[in-house]
């Protein structure tokens, strides 16, 4: 057992991120021993909560984790709330004489994590307060981890990161990224450079396009007036995607330490293509749900969400190319593709290896028509479910030649997937333990908005209608022409949804 003495500080402690993730993240920490008893968290918020009704919210949020009346006694009153306007002066005092006294109380060693999960319009206001009020004056260490969105563009991002690094080194930052601590996105690496099989083949001379799709079936729901403000660019591509692109472009490292994989992946970012308004409009499309029926079900279309403008043109779904200047990836394109509202949930990554230079068997014995390749593709599952497969071209049982794709295949369990460390858990533990390898640096974060920026600048330029996509569907048809004109098909579509679930005649 490694026990970690720690006093958390959650600004935002009453929101929604606190009580789905964080709470449950930090039990399931208390449970494997992680955090046994040298620990303390203050919850902050506006709200006037007493430490009687925080442990007892607390202990509402772990109910699924099915603890022991006895277990959640004793987690929850590690707890203390404390009612806190970011901007008063005074409530830092406040602040600092109760974490003094945890401090002493549970030999915590001065040790001190923040977790800022509110707007981060405050981060800056916060980080100057625990420094002028002596919140951090005391020994071991101090870290911070912040919640995205990490600015709105590149230059806002970069506001934000002086405010906050002239309070906390870089090393001491950490930008959580939920996808980096989900469990398939990490077995990217493994599946890279723990296998000769792969490794030798990742690059331009065998691998013919890579696919990234990350589709959600739900709409904006509550969230409708924050969404149109932002979009499915920034909420997904600028941060989610472009990390997944990172992992599975960069060079391999030279050790897999947290300085050589980022160092890794910060060149792969760099060597990602900024587009000018021209390549944006020839590479990169958005899209709109519209109103839909799925399964009988009528479904509203995005404009007549609550809190959407009816004349908004905020995407909710983006496809595009990027394309990577470097020796290995000359050539291939990377295809990303996220939306709402689309047919199922579901991330995947398709690798799609190059065919054969001569098809031998297009008019082999016993076909009935000249028969085509289908290629080999390595898919990678993150969720719902988690696992691979690699798909084959074998010959049909029965004479002749006619060829049939099969498919080696893993997914893990749903045991092995229930016992899996939650997203958050993990990253929690990673920052606890002064490990930032799943967390994204400031280069990451500034080479992504810069990315990204081009593409919003131009959309916002473009005075045209936003495609419509019926909702619960694969988005639209412009997503498909953007493949097409390459000579490529999406790997993942609704045809294969419906036919896994024997919903197609």
């Amino acid at each position: 057992m490694n026990e970690k003495k720690v006093l958390f500080t959650i600004f935002g402690a009453t929101g929604d991120l606190a009580q789905r993730k964080l709470y449950p993240s930090l039990f399931r920490l208390y449970r494997k021993g992680d955090l046994v008893e040298s620990f303390a968290v203050i919850g902050t918020a506006r709200r006037p909560w007493s430490d009687e009704v925080y442990r007892n919210i607390v202990k509402e949020t772990i109910v699924g984790l099915n603890p022991t009346p006895e277990e959640a006694e004793a987690f929850s009153s590690h707890f203390y709330y404390q009612s806190h306007d970011v901007q008063d002066t005074e409530h830092y005092d406040t602040l600092k004489k109760l974490s003094d006294e945890l401090d002493q109380k549970y030999q915590l060693e001065g040790n001190r994590l923040f977790y800022l999960a509110m707007s981060p319009n405050f981060f800056g206001t916060i980080v100057a307060h625990l420094k002028s009020q002596g919140m951090l004056d005391v020994t071991g260490y101090h870290r911070v981890i912040i919640e995205k969105p990490f600015g709105t563009d590149y230059e806002t991002a970069r506001q934000l990161n002086e405010e906050i690094a002239t309070v906390f080194e870089e090393e001491d930052i950490y930008r959580i990224d939920h996808y980096l601590g989900k469990e398939m996105i990490q077995n990217i690496s493994a599946i890279r450079f723990a296998n000769s099989i792969f490794e030798s083949l990742w690059s331009n001379r065998f691998i013919d396009n890579v696919q990234i799709n990350i589709a959600e079936d739900l709409g904006v729901e509550e969230r409708g007036g924050y969404y149109d403000k932002s979009g499915a660019l920034k909420d997904m591509v600028q941060n989610h995607i472009l990390q997944v692109l990172a992992l599975l472009a960069m060079e391999p490292p030279v050790a897999f330490s947290e300085k050589e994989i980022r160092s890794e992946k910060i060149k792969a970012l760099e060597a990602v293509r900024v587009y000018t308004p021209e390549e944006v409009a020839k590479n990169f499309i958005r899209g709109q749900y519209s109103a839909g029926k799925f399964d009988g079900e009528a479904i509203t279309g995005y404009k007549e969400e609550l809190n959407v403008d009816s004349d908004s043109k905020t995407e909710t779904f983006v496809a595009g190319k990027f394309v990577i200047d470097n020796f290995r990836w000359s050539g291939v394109p990377f295809y990303v593709r996220t939306g709402k509202r689309l047919t199922e949930k579901g991330t995947r990554i398709n690798i799609v290896f190059k065919q054969v230079p001569v098809n031998v068997f297009k008019s082999s014995v016993g076909a009935t028509c000249e028969q085509k390749l289908s290629p080999n593709v390595l898919t990678i599952y993150i969720q719902p479910t988690e696992g691979f497969s690699l798909s084959l071209n074998g010959k049909e049982v029965g004479p002749g030649f006619t060829m049939l794709p099969l498919s080696l295949d893993h997914r893990n369990s749903a045991e092995v997937i229930s016992n899996t460390p939650e997203a958050y858990e993990k990253l929690m533990l990673d920052a606890l333990n002064g490990d930032g390898t799943n967390f994204t640096h400031w280069d990451e974060v500034a080479q992504s908005w810069r990315i990204v920026d081009v593409i919003r600048q131009a959309w916002d330029q473009d005075s045209s209608d936003v495609p419509q996509y019926p909702a619960r569907t694969m988005g639209p048809k412009e997503a498909y022409d953007l493949l097409a004109k390459d000579g490529f098909e999406w790997i993942w579509t609704p045809d294969e949804w419906y036919r896994e679930r024997n919903l197609l005649d």
